[in-house]
C-alpha cells in the first residue's frame, strides 16, 4: 500500500511540473524596446583572446575556415562573403548568409572580430548578428567604448535582453559566443506550448542566464510567436559592416 501512495504521490508531482513547463508564461518586459533610458551593464574585462575553440567530436562544423559550402543566401543562391586566412568576413551587398541545414535546440559556438578601422558609433560600428532558427537574434556589435541602447548592444537578445555584462574585447580582437538554445514548442493547433530560451556566454562570462524569450526579435517593435517549422537555418546577418567569422560550430541536444 505504502509503495502505490508514493507511485501516486511522484505521478502527481511529475504532473505538476508538466503543467508548469506547458503553462510558462512570456515574461513582461518593463522597459520600452530600445529604451535609451535603459540601463547599461557594467563592464568586465574578459582577458585576452586565445586560439579558436577546438570542436567537440560530435559537433558538426559549420564554417571550417576554408570555404562556405554548408551556406547560401537568404534566396539559396551560393554565399559570397570573403574568405581568407581561416576566416570569413561580411562582403559589401552581398546579404546575409544561412545554413543550408535547419537545426532546433542546440550549443552553438561561433568566434567574430569586429572591424580594426573603427568607423561610426551606436549601431553602425561592427553591426552584424547571430540568429537562431534565422528568427532569434544574438547580436554582434563592437561596443568597446562606444555606447548603444541597451538591448541592441553587444550580447544581447535583440530588443529584449541586454547581457549581464559588457564583455567586449578591443575592435579587431576574436570573441566568442556560446549559445544554449532551446526553440520555442507549438501544439498540433500551431500555439505556443513553450517559448525559446537562451544561455549565452561572451568570451566565457555567462551574459544570458536561461533568458525566456518574449517572442521573434525584430527592430523597434515586439512581436508574438508564429508557430514555425521544429528546424530551421542558422544565419549571420549583413548589416554593412565588415565583421569576421571563424570557427563556427554547432552540437545538436536531443529532446
Amino acid at each position: 500500500m505504502m509503495t502505490a501512495k508514493i507511485g501516486w504521490a511522484m505521478a502527481f508531482v511529475l504532473l505538476g511540473f508538466l503543467g508548469f513547463a506547458i503553462s510558462q508564461t512570456i515574461p513582461k518586459i518593463e522597459w520600452g524596446i530600445h529604451d535609451p533610458n535603459r540601463p547599461l551593464p557594467p563592464v568586465v574585462d574578459p582577458g585576452p583572446a586565445g586560439p579558436p575553440v577546438p570542436a567537440p567530436s560530435d559537433a558538426v562544423m559549420l564554417f571550417n575556415g576554408k570555404d562556405l559550402d554548408p551556406w547560401t543566401d537568404n534566396k539559396g543562391n551560393p554565399a559570397k562573403w570573403k574568405v581568407e586566412n581561416g576566416y570569413m568576413e561580411v562582403a559589401a551587398k552581398a546579404g546575409s548568409i544561412q545554413t543550408k541545414r535547419g537545426f532546433g535546440d542546440c550549443q552553438l559556438h561561433v568566434e567574430w572580430a569586429a572591424p580594426v578601422e573603427v568607423k561610426g558609433e551606436s549601431q553602425e560600428r561592427g553591426n552584424s548578428g547571430v540568429f537562431l532558427m534565422n528568427i532569434y537574434e544574438v547580436q554582434v556589435l563592437d561596443c568597446y567604448n562606444n555606447k548603444t541602447y541597451a538591448d541592441g548592444m553587444t550580447a544581447a537578445i535583440y530588443g529584449q535582453y541586454p547581457p549581464l555584462v559588457n564583455a567586449c574585447r578591443k575592435p579587431g580582437e576574436w570573441q566568442t559566443y556560446d549559445i544554449l538554445f532551446h526553440a520555442p514548442r507549438f501544439d498540433k493547433d500551431k500555439k505556443l506550448v513553450a517559448p525559446a530560451r537562451m544561455t549565452v556566454f561572451h568570451n566565457g562570462i555567462l551574459v544570458h542566464d536561461n533568458a525566456v524569450l518574449t517572442g521573434p526579435t525584430q527592430h523597434k517593435i515586439r512581436l508574438p510567436y508564429i508557430a514555425h517549422a521544429d528546424r530551421l537555418p542558422i544565419s549571420l546577418q549583413d548589416h554593412g559592416c565588415p565583421v569576421r567569422y571563424r570557427n563556427i560550430w554547432i552540437r545538436e541536444l536531443k529532446d
